[in-house]
């Protein structure tokens, strides 16, 4: 694979995680990284911070019942260059009961940067940017 492949995969592995219900493997995700929210100005930079936000979610039987969709990603990389950036859209759709609506919670965009180190390509920032809101009742405690 290459770095545009790799990155790819690390982008989406966030909504695969998040969806499984992994906060741990989320927030290493962001070990290396600061967590911003355009709408509210929230920097996060440590471990805890990060951690704090998602645990926040409401889970059902150890998951969210949620779907990451990611699109339009684009990436930004110089070729051998140890930086880069990226952008995405994003749509969170939510089943709380089994059988029950599929409903849009959250659209939104990412803009991500991220560094090459000695184990790969991981995030060094990431702007989350919230463009449209659905009932989120049963998503955020």
């Amino acid at each position: 694979m290459g770095d545009r492949d790799d990155i790819t995969a690390l982008v989406h592995r966030y909504g695969e995680l998040l969806d499984d219900g992994d906060f741990d493997g989320v927030v290493a995700l962001f070990e290396h990284a600061t967590w911003r929210s355009a709408a509210t100005g929230t920097v996060l930079r440590t471990p805890e911070e990060i951690r704090a936000v998602y645990d926040r979610i409401v889970l059902y039987d150890g998951v969210p019942r949620t779907r990451h969709l990611m699109n339009n990603l684009t990436v930004d990389l110089v070729d051998g260059a140890d930086d880069a950036s990226g952008r995405c859209v994003y749509t969170v759709l939510q089943v709380v009961e089994p059988g029950g609506p599929i409903e849009i919670i959250l659209t939104g965009r990412y803009e991500d940067r991220y560094h090459r180190g000695p184990d790969g390509w991981h995030f060094t920032d990431r702007l989350f940017h919230v463009d449209l809101t659905g009932r989120q009742a049963n998503h955020f405690e």
